[in-house]
């Protein structure tokens, strides 16, 4: 018998429930959890998910109040729970909207516990709009750098990259149902290719293989176009170039993608896919892909990629935000420590010099002249009292 791979997705805290919400409407074959300290929450939730509450000894049944520590208590305190949660999974896929509290503090928990059993984790996570300020950012970012080493691969989305797609004046409710309709497309692509059989099968030990390392950057897309004379251009750009990343695929070391179409799926069709996605990843990179034939593909052509190890500059800008600051504070530093070493050379004491002087009287010490020299060189303080003519 074939095992049957089982895929659980989890949302955590608020946001993450929203996007698995409504992700879970319109994916099939893997379970969905909702997770949340906030049991109020919870019940606006889809019943198509599990609700699983926790940290009720912490927050009795509210939510977090924007205190990580507690959202982190209150996660560390239900490993046990937890656990079962994940026990006979075989991917385990988080998804969480960062900045606020459950959230950021009990994601890297989750990860935690999850990499802990040896389970295949994925991370997709969202970061604050601008206007939620610097310091939801900087605590988002701060989770990031933690769940970072915990998970085989993240997708980082901000959700400032929402205005890229629609207008500013749309309601904030609209723009995140967009988000997560988005979401749901990249997520039900990649569980149809691990579980509809094809032409060349993609199954879940491919899917392992692209995903073993740890904390790779991952991106991830599934497009459907109409089958028309300019489809395959058009299907490449949008594939490759989704406007909510603020990353693309190039140089990623690992990539699977699969092609589903109808019966007449040209070979030429598959090859110019193919080679637009070769072009832009790393020449030692992984290379996974598959072909799927489907009654329900006529005249569309679809097309999923899971790319890991990709550039960004998340991370980078951070660490250069964080050096500035530690330069301003420090900036006077350099000044004191010259200062200090200018006082340590002015305290050396200067050697003393030995002076020649006649023993040929006890009572008057005469100086030679081939001593004056010497004199002359001496440290004032240092010369003896002398008596006598110099000859």
């Amino acid at each position: 018998k074939i095992k049957k791979t089982k895929i659980r997705v989890i949302g955590i805290g608020g946001g993450g429930g929203n996007i698995v919400s409504e992700i879970a409407s319109k994916v099939k074959k893997a379970s969905f959890v909702v997770a949340n300290t906030d049991l109020q929450a919870l019940k606006t939730t889809t019943k198509k998910a599990i609700r699983f509450q926790f940290g009720q000894n912490f927050t009795q049944g509210l939510g977090t109040g924007m205190n990580i520590e507690l959202g982190q208590m209150a996660a560390k305190n239900e490993k046990e729970r937890i656990k079962k949660l994940l026990a006979d999974q075989d991917l385990v896929i988080l998804v969480a909207c960062l900045g606020g509290g459950t959230g950021t503090g009990a994601a890297p928990i989750f990860a935690k516990i999850a990499r802990n059993l040896g389970k295949i984790t994925y991370g997709i996570f969202t970061l604050p709009f601008k206007f939620e300020g610097e310091k939801k950012m900087e605590i988002a970012l701060n989770s990031l750098k933690k769940l970072k080493p915990r998970l085989n691969a993240l997708t980082i989305i901000p959700n400032e990259r929402i205005f890229q797609i629609i207008d500013k004046t749309t309601p904030l409710k609209e723009a995140l149902s967009f988000l997560n309709k988005n979401l749901a497309q990249s997520l039900g692509g990649l569980i149809e290719t691990i579980y509809q059989p094809g032409l060349i099968n993609i199954d879940f030990a491919d899917l392992k293989t692209i995903l073993q390392g740890q904390g790779r950057i991952t991106y991830l897309n599934t497009v459907e176009v109409e089958k028309k004379r300019s489809s395959i251009e058009e299907l490449i750009k949008e594939v490759l170039n989704c406007p909510l990343y603020p990353y693309g695929i190039q140089g990623a070391k690992g990539v699977l993608f699969n092609i589903i179409g109808e019966k007449n799926l040209e070979l030429s069709e598959v090859s110019q896919i193919s080679k637009s996605i070769f072009k832009l990843i790393n020449k030692e990179a992984k290379i996974i892909f598959g072909i799927s034939q489907s009654k329900k593909s006529q005249d569309t052509i679809k097309t999923t990629i899971l790319a890991t190890g990709c550039r960004t500059r998340i991370f980078t800008e951070q660490a250069k935000k964080g050096l500035r600051k530690k330069t301003s504070k420090k900036a006077s530093q350099p000044r004191l420590i010259k200062q200090k070493q200018k006082t340590e050379v002015l305290k050396i004491k200067p050697k003393k010099m030995k002076i020649k002087v006649s023993e040929a009287n006890e009572t008057k010490k005469e100086i030679t002249s081939s001593s004056l020299e010497e004199v002359k060189l001496a440290p004032i303080s240092l010369l003896p009292p002398v008596e006598g003519k110099i000859r």
